[in-house]
């Protein structure tokens, strides 16, 4: 139950008994969260596939969304950073896309995905991100309304379908989160792969004398602690209530890849803590830069590692900083999502 699932939560609340189609479930890993909807899944259910192993499917993926059988419905409502948006539906259905990113590999890191595959599989690879592109344009025509997790979503959805949304940010559950005392390390939560950037925050946390603790799991792991384990702690995937434990005590939490959101920083924040991260992304309309957090550029290591080792994070008003943070609350979520929802139905009506 990281950020998107909590969204989709969120999103699945506004219809409690509303049936619910996705590619792969685990009623256990997600605790229960969706035991009262219907549940259907693809296919590729029963191949039973571990978190991991989902990746290596990625060919399977978009068809097996579009087999979806979401078509005997007046409203579909999707959660999407990748291929949902492509569930199939009834020709007269309103669809309503919350989307949180257009699927990157395919449309802004298709580079980084080739390299991370052995070079003999990047030609096919790449072929499937050339299908998903040609696929994702057919699919934007067909969806009735778009509606973005930030600024920087709104911007890709326009530059690469042409489509306009509205934005409406993701749900924080600020309630979970205390304000508590701060203890000398830092904090990074984060799922661990190339992306997210996290040995620009590892390296300038080590040359600024800092120690790190790093919550979150994914393929880079296993590298990332061989190289910083020393210096710094890594607790893989953490409980909630050891999490809600953590940040409060952290000096601030730091987000060194640009965040579409970054539902992680308002949690933060909710804990009355400061972020150190990267001017870009979702962190421009999530942090207020010297009040709830430091900004820095973001291809300048030395300005992240200066920040760490010259600024006293005791100084930020907890106060202040958690009232940042509660304009982005589960309530204000619905209110907006079910707004832009209505006037979908209204215009198709």
């Amino acid at each position: 139950m990281r950020g998107a699932e909590r969204t989709f939560g969120a999103i699945a609340d506004l219809a409690p008994s509303a049936p619910i189609y996705t590619l792969l479930y685990d009623p256990a890993g997600t605790g229960g969260r969706f035991d009262g909807h219907p549940v259907v899944t693809s296919s590729l259910q029963h191949l039973r596939l571990r978190q991991r192993g989902f990746r290596a499917l990625l060919p399977l993926l978009p068809g097996a969304t579009s087999r979806l059988p979401a078509d005997g419905h007046d409203l579909v409502v999707s959660s999407s950073s990748a291929f949902a948006h492509g569930v199939r539906t009834g020709t007269d259905a309103v669809h309503v896309c919350y989307c949180h990113t257009p699927f990157r590999y395919a449309w802004f890191e298709r580079e980084r995905a080739l390299a991370e595959v052995p070079r003999p599989l990047r030609p096919v690879l790449d072929a499937t991100l050339r299908r998903v592109r040609r696929r994702d344009l057919e699919i934007a025509r067909r969806v009735t309304r778009y509606v973005a997790n930030s600024e920087l979503c709104r911007e890709r959805i326009e530059r690469f379908w042409s489509r306009e949304a509205a934005i409406v940010h993701p749900p924080v559950e600020i309630e979970r989160f205390r304000v508590g005392e701060p203890e000398d390390f830092f904090l990074i939560v984060s799922e661990v792969v190339r992306h997210k950037r996290l040995p620009l925050a590892l390296e300038a946390a080590t040359r600024a004398g800092k120690r790190v603790v790093v919550v979150g799991d994914g393929p880079e792991l296993r590298e990332l602690r061989a190289r910083y384990g020393e210096s710094h702690d890594f607790l893989g995937r953490v409980a909630d209530d050891r999490l809600e434990d953590l940040v409060p005590r952290a000096l601030a939490l730091l987000v060194p890849g640009v965040e579409e959101f970054g539902i992680a920083a308002v949690e933060c924040q909710a804990a009355g803590r400061p972020v150190v991260g990267i001017d870009a992304g979702g962190l421009r309309e999530t942090v207020i830069q010297g009040e709830t957090g430091l900004l820095v550029p973001e291809d300048d290591p030395d300005a992240m590692t200066a920040a760490l080792a010259d600024t006293d994070f005791t100084r930020f008003d907890s106060a202040r900083i958690r009232r940042n943070a509660e304009r982005f609350s589960r309530e204000e979520f619905q209110r907006r999502l079910a707004s832009e929802i209505a006037q979908a139905l209204a215009a198709r009506s």
